[in-house]
């Protein structure tokens, strides 16, 4: 093979690796960015507040280790886990007719399949090959993972949180919080409330405007000519 060759061979193997991840490879840069961006407003917002306190600026790398940032970030990672995870369950049991979100009423989605009964190939993820407490562990492994992602990120606003809210009560000549004691205090569940209500109305927009509301090209949506009562994608 030719040199030329081998190049063009490699171009389309690269090009074709980042097509088929588009959308996760997007996400992930969007993050990218917005997470750069908090970062620095944190760090400089941070900062004024200690400047305001008489206490000494930080740089970013600094800024990375205060109980400010561990606060803001799980506090919103939180929501987001709780709000995807609650979200997989609720899809599961629930039904909403005309939506592109909910299955379809009336007749066995795919999704309800029975894997025990699947003809097994070589592709077929192992754990349904392997059967047994394996399998059931996988039926349900999507959920567990938005459940242990919310948890930790749970614990991690709670320390981050504590130690923040202790750097106030101090600078105000205050009692300090342990972990479990600021989870008793209002601030930890206004934090998280604030977050959790706004994720759970942007899902029921979504499935609620999916039923009357398109758009042409998107598997979030029903094909655009779709009658309104027709429901899932």
């Amino acid at each position: 093979m030719t040199d030329v060759s081998r190049g063009r061979r490699t171009g389309r193997t690269t090009g074709q690796w980042v097509k088929e991840r588009g959308l996760l490879l997007a996400n992930i840069g969007l993050f990218a960015v917005f997470f750069g961006g908090m970062i620095l407003s944190g760090a400089s917002t941070y900062s004024d507040e200690q400047l305001a306190h008489g206490e000494p600026a930080v740089n970013v790398l600094q800024y990375l280790g205060t109980g400010n940032f561990l606060e803001a970030t799980f506090e919103n990672w939180e929501s987001e886990f709780l709000q995807m995870g609650m979200y997989v369950i609720l899809t599961v049991v629930l039904l909403q007719k005309g939506s592109s979100e909910s299955k379809p009423m009336g007749h066995t989605a795919p999704q309800d399949e029975d894997p025990r009964h699947a003809k097994l190939k070589a592709s077929t993820p192992w754990p349904v090959r392997r059967g047994g407490w394996l399998l059931k562990l996988y039926e349900h492994s999507l959920s567990i993972m938005f459940l242990v992602l919310f948890l930790a990120s749970f614990v991690l606003h709670a320390v981050g949180g504590a130690d923040d809210y202790n750097g106030d009560q101090q600078a105000h000549g205050q009692p300090t919080v342990t972990v479990l004691g600021y989870l008793a205090t209002s601030r930890f569940w206004f934090e998280s409330f604030q977050n959790w209500q706004s994720e759970f109305l942007a899902v029921a927009v979504l499935v609620g405007a999916s039923v009357y509301l398109r758009e042409k090209g998107s598997p979030e949506s029903k094909p655009v000519a779709e009658p309104h009562y027709e429901t899932g994608a």
